[in-house]
């Protein structure tokens, strides 16, 4: 992805989101970066100055429709950067459907819900949906079933939507990081009843530089899958 491009990035408050956005935002791209709500949104556009935000809830994808008509939206999207996402563990006997609708909602069907808004922008431009998965997304183990199921979605949306655009130009990636040093699996050990070391997980920055390179690889070439798994 050669010269100036805009990228609309979900999760760019921590963790991978916040490593990618960085690194866009230093080599001068422009970023329309979601937020949750005005508070997150204000936060962000202060982290990264000249960036634009888009807000709307991740966890009422219902409404995100109504909430993006009261906002401006980029003219033109280089590339939609699924990279948000939550988790809650739990056994199969134990989660309940409030936990199974909240993994679903945030890691599934919200991005679904984005993708459908930015598909005229993301067509116009060629562009490039890129969705931070998960080893989850590929294999589940006790007490991840709800997450794992949001992220097996995932993984099946992304491959839909890869068939259905490939004629339009548009690119489609899945990233599937292995533990990564992050709010999230610092979350996960807690659940886990576990001490984090963050120093025995991948760096953000890691995963930052593999999605960079399927998002700046020439258009004679296509990453459909990438796995990315910790090197200690």
């Amino acid at each position: 992805m050669k010269g100036m491009a805009t990228h609309v990035i979900t999760g760019a408050g921590s963790g991978i989101g916040a490593a990618v956005a960085r690194r866009l935002h230093a080599r001068g791209d422009e970023l329309v970066l979601h937020a949750r709500d005005a508070g997150r949104a204000k936060a962000l556009a202060a982290e990264f100055p000249g960036a634009r935000t888009l807000v709307g809830d991740l966890a009422d994808p219902d409404r995100l429709s109504w909430a993006f008509s009261h906002q401006t939206l980029p003219d033109r999207v280089d590339s939609l950067l699924h990279i948000a996402g939550v988790i809650d563990l739990g056994t199969v006997g134990e989660l309940t459907p409030k936990a199974w609708r909240h993994q679903l909602d945030v890691n599934l069907i919200a991005p679904a819900e984005l993708t459908r808004h930015f598909l005229p922008q993301l067509r116009v431009a060629q562009g490039h949906v890129l969705f931070v998965n998960s080893g989850s997304g590929l294999n589940a183990g006790r007490e991840w079933s709800a997450y794992a199921a949001s992220k097996h979605g995932l993984k099946a949306l992304a491959d839909s939507l890869r068939h259905e655009e490939h004629a339009n130009g548009v690119r489609v990636t899945s990233v599937y990081p292995g533990r990564t040093a992050s709010p999230m699996q610092a979350k996960v050990h807690q659940q886990e009843g576990k001490e984090y070391d963050a120093s025995q997980w991948i760096d953000p920055e890691s995963v930052a530089t593999t999605i960079l390179m399927a998002l700046d690889l020439p258009r004679d070439a296509e990453v459909n899958d990438l796995t990315v798994r910790p090197g200690r």
